[in-house]
């Protein structure tokens, strides 16, 4: 069955069929010329004469005993749909895979589930602001899921791993052994090793275009809310929107500048009934789970700081620096901390004083 995934026009309709009637193994005996076609087989075969052809190819190509045991050397689980582990979310799903290629505990989809997405080709702010997402709705419990590509879904994934004890999951469009893009290689590995790594290709496959769209429908089927952080007026983050609507997903859209491109694809979100996501309380709240006025705790208004502008309140808080030491501790060009320090003045974790800045720990000092 691992082999017949990742076969040359095995669609997920055929694939399913297969595994419904049990005839995986029947269909390999047909495709490699083993056995005469039974029904429906031979009508399928006499309506698409070269399908046969394609499959025996695709065999030859990767023997199913090689493509198993690239499973078991990578760790990798196969998962249909009637196992136990196969996630609830999916069962009911119009279009669900048939077969999945876990590396990971698909257990961690039992907790509450947001997805986080947006452009490959992410601005500054927008990579910031999806991995301030990332990290906040870890540290609340969450598990934050996204699809480990360049921009938006790689920063959000780190943002979540900076959190001690969050497990991410991801939802990929190659095989979960086949890191793309390459520089994420060691990204993966962590999102495996304290989540999951999921996709619907068997161990090898690599980055087809058409792979990746069809991946965003399970992304919008696993999570109870999305967010689309940044996304151009076209492009797989609008897809994994509209996916995740025809499911009755609620979508949030993180608003941007009207001149940006980057913004484009999110501003007409919102023009379309999209939630706004101004901060991560908007996410909490849409799952039930905004405790920051319960009980007796006093509530920080404060919006968390992103991990790369930590160290920044770090440097302040044995005593009060300068611009110029606080550049130098944080090995950064002078322009970029002047910036983060004028941000993080107004986000209130910073006080400057002629020119001297001191962190501000209790956000009551604000008073």
């Amino acid at each position: 069955m691992a082999s017949l995934a990742g076969f040359e026009r095995m669609t997920t309709s055929r694939l399913a069929g297969l595994l419904a009637r049990r005839s995986a193994e029947t269909a390999y005996a047909i495709a490699t010329g083993a056995s005469a076609p039974p029904e429906p087989f031979a009508t399928l075969f006499q309506r698409e004469p070269d399908l046969a052809e394609a499959w025996r190819r695709s065999g030859e190509r990767r023997p199913p005993t090689e493509v198993w045991q690239h499973c078991l050397d990578g760790g990798i689980r196969v998962v249909v749909a009637g196992d136990d582990e196969y996630p609830v979310p999916l069962l009911d799903d119009p279009r669900r895979p048939p077969a999945l290629f876990v590396r990971g505990d698909l257990g961690v989809l039992d907790g509450r589930r947001v997805g986080i997405v947006g452009t490959r080709n992410a601005t500054q702010r927008g990579r910031e602001t999806a991995a301030q997402f990332g990290y906040e709705l870890a540290a609340e419990g969450v598990v934050v899921v996204s699809g480990l590509a360049k921009g938006i879904d790689g920063a959000a994934h780190r943002g979540a791993l900076a959190v001690e004890g969050a497990r991410p999951v991801a939802v990929v469009g190659t095989g979960p052994d086949r890191p793309y893009p390459a520089q994420h290689a060691q990204l993966w590995e962590d999102v495996a090793a304290r989540g999951a790594v999921i996709s619907e290709w068997p161990p090898g496959t690599g980055p087809d275009a058409f792979r990746f769209p069809l991946r965003n429908r399970i992304l919008a089927a696993l999570v109870e809310v999305l967010v689309v952080v940044e996304s151009r007026e076209r492009g797989g983050s609008l897809i994994t929107a509209r996916e995740a609507a025809e499911r009755g997903v609620e979508v949030f859209a993180v608003p941007g500048a009207l001149q940006s491109r980057a913004a484009l694809g999110t501003n007409k979100l919102l023009c379309d009934g999209a939630s706004p996501a101004t901060e991560t309380a908007d996410v909490l709240m849409a799952l039930g789970l905004d405790r920051r006025r319960a009980g007796r705790l006093r509530h920080d208004p404060r919006s968390l700081p992103s991990r790369a502008d930590r160290p920044l309140i770090d440097s302040c808080r044995a005593q009060p620096q300068t611009l110029e030491t606080i550049a130098d501790l944080c090995n950064r060009p002078l322009v970029d901390t002047a910036l983060a320090l004028a941000r993080l003045e107004h986000a209130g974790w910073l006080r400057e004083t002629s020119g001297w800045f001191e962190a501000i720990d209790d956000w009551a000092d604000l008073a």
